[in-house]
């Protein structure tokens, strides 16, 4: 099943998944600390992730937990991106990011490894 986040979703998603399981408060409380929101921005959108089926809430104290692991939501963005952009075109994008930026020795043998170990 798809879950589409926006990136705001994503900024409380990012909390569970690098934090753990924490309260609705607590994750209030760093996302004050990190983007400057209100504990009503923070619930509205932890109340979105729940309705989207991204986050269980339970008791005691609206304890949050993530449903999806970040692992999917960044294939699905990736799918989303290469589609939209790179017209479905995964090789394309590889070549956008490698000319975009001077890759290090040790960066170019890591890719050389990832690219072999599809073969």
């Amino acid at each position: 099943m798809e879950i589409k986040l926006f990136d705001s979703e994503l900024k409380v998603m990012d909390v569970l998944w690098k934090e753990g399981d924490m309260t609705a408060k607590k994750i209030s409380d760093i996302l004050k600390e990190r983007v400057g929101w209100n504990m009503n921005t923070t619930y509205t959108l932890i109340k979105r992730c729940i309705a989207k089926g991204a986050i269980e809430r339970g008791e005691p104290n609206f304890l949050c937990h993530a449903l999806i692991p970040k692992e999917q939501v960044q294939e699905q963005e990736t799918t989303e991106l290469i589609n939209k952009v790179f017209d479905g075109s995964a090789d394309l994008l590889f070549a956008s990011l490698l000319n975009r930026k001077n890759l290090s020795a040790g960066e170019i043998e890591r890719l050389k490894k990832i690219v072999d170990s599809l073969k």
